[in-house]
């Protein structure tokens, strides 16, 4: 059987998985890497570090026992979004460490963005608001403060890219400094429209054009893995941002399908076909993929926080060892208690973008304990995610089904609780694994392995499917604490 390889670079973590052509998963290696944090808001990676363990978990993978018996055909690379490492063009050798998409250091700049009037220009060129989250602040965050950066930048001796950007110049020993359109949306320097970087956007965020990566389709070869890089050669076939990825995973190719991922934070995507929705509540318009020369755009909202609210209590509270443990806490519970925790550890996302905001836990008492700040911590994924349904509202886009994937949908509580909440059907597929799925499905259609994406979308069967049962009171009771609290938290 023909198989690819995902490369699957997390916030967290980088993965290597074997697919078969069928979508079935064959084979995977994992490994975590450290996070940094400079200051209170600053997230950052090493990028080395990144390097070095997907560079080990996809050498573990090819020469795995399973792999050797397959015919590997190519990879796909899916990576976290907006993380921004600018590197030496001689060396490769990174000038500082990789800002991650969750860092905030660059909000007072943000702020004088929008106090100039430049929102809407910026949004209807890059189809994004103005926010910290997105690569361009991040790239002109290292040019003006790493030492002779700037300068060497205008010399034409750097390079930027988004995280599969630099790893697509390491694995091709230096060959390929190129992206995809799905990652170039994410930067606020691409316009979505004539799917180019763009001057003027370019020039107000004072990034140099000469550093910046071709942008290429989604399903693009994008070179071969170098063998003085790795022990064998294989080519790259497909790049997809993460949550592009997903929507590819979970078929969401005609207009109007929408799915939401749980991973380190959450992201909902709404296929809008060839449209480019300018949304009136802060939604972001994106490029869901680009493939054989054409478009296709999304409606996205972010939330920054949502697995990480688990790794939050396991990391740095103590209160549980592993995320399997959440599940039967809030579940031996009747209720919340009325405690309700607003995650904004690195600020609040769609559709409030306050940059400034920071975490609060509403409603505690003398006898508030691990399990009332679990459930808090639980729930407060669904009601983000019902925000975002509030916006997409607005917009005057009602789903009455939502696909979902990423590791929190283990938590049969929490899906469950999602579908109340939200007062719609969920529906979990039968592989949870829909980034790398979505990226190595591409490869094979790179590959010309199926003739239409159409084909790819065929692989998609359901597992488990969550229907609402709260009562309206009980669920418009939780919503309106929720919503007031949040109002406290915005600063």
């Amino acid at each position: 059987m023909d198989t690819y390889i995902s490369i699957d670079q997390g916030t967290t973590s980088s993965r290597a998985i074997l697919f078969g052509e069928n979508g079935s998963i064959l084979n995977s290696y994992q490994e975590e890497f450290n996070q940094i944090y400079p200051k209170p808001g600053w997230v950052e990676h090493d990028p080395e570090e990144i390097w070095e363990t997907t560079k080990s978990v996809l050498s573990k993978l090819y020469y795995s026992d399973v792999a050797k018996s397959h015919n590997i055909r190519g990879i796909g690379i899916t990576n976290q979004r907006e993380t921004t490492i600018v590197w030496d063009k001689k060396t490769g050798k990174p000038i500082y460490n990789a800002i991650v998409w969750q860092d905030r250091r660059t909000s007072d700049f943000c702020k004088k963005l929008v106090n100039d009037g430049l929102e809407n220009k910026i949004a209807s060129k890059s189809g994004l608001v103005i926010d910290p989250y997105f690569s361009a602040s991040k790239i002109k965050w290292i040019l003006d403060n790493v030492p002779e950066a700037r300068s060497r930048a205008n010399n034409d001796e750097l390079c930027f890219g988004t995280v599969d950007s630099f790893l697509l110049w390491r694995l091709t020993n230096k060959k390929v400094h190129a992206t995809d359109a799905t990652n170039a949306s994410r930067t606020s320097l691409y316009n979505i429209e004539k799917l180019e970087w763009d001057d003027e956007l370019l020039k107000i965020f004072d990034v140099p054009k000469s550093i910046m990566p071709k942008v290429m389709d989604s399903n693009s070869n994008f070179g071969q893995v170098s063998k003085q890089v790795l022990d064998f050669e294989l080519p790259v076939l497909s790049i997809l941002g993460d949550q592009q990825a997903a929507a590819i995973g979970q078929a969401c190719l005609t207009p109007g399908s929408i799915k939401s991922t749980y991973g380190t934070g959450c992201f909902v995507i709404i296929n809008s076909g060839d449209k480019i929705i300018q949304s009136k509540s802060r939604l972001l318009g994106t490029i869901c993929y680009k493939v054989d020369g054409k478009a296709t755009y999304a409606l996205e909202g972010s939330i920054f926080i949502a697995g990480a609210v688990v790794q939050w209590l396991r990391d740095s509270l103590n209160i549980i060892k592993n995320a399997n443990e959440t599940q039967a806490i809030v579940e031996s519970m009747d209720s919340n208690s009325n405690v309700f925790l607003v995650p904004a550890f690195t600020g609040l996302g769609c559709p409030h973008w306050d940059a400034d905001a920071r975490g609060a836990l509403y409603g505690i008492t003398r006898d508030t304990g691990k399990n009332e700040l679990t459930r808090a911590a639980i729930e407060s994924v669904a009601y983000q995610t019902r925000d975002l349904f509030k916006a997409m509202s607005e917009d005057g886009i009602d789903p009455s089904t939502l696909k979902v994937d990423g590791g929190m949908t283990e938590n049969d509580w929490l899906m469950q609780f999602l579908a109340d909440i939200l007062n719609i059907n969920v529906d979990k597929p039968k592989v949870t694994e829909t980034t790398a799925l979505g990226v190595a499905m591409m490869a094979a259609y790179s590959d010309g392995k199926y003739s239409s994406l159409d084909e790819v979308s065929k692989l998609w069967m359901p597992d488990k499917s969550y229907t609402p049962s709260m009562d309206k009171n009980i669920r418009n009771n939780l919503l309106k604490k929720w919503d007031y609290y949040v109002s406290k938290t915005l600063t």
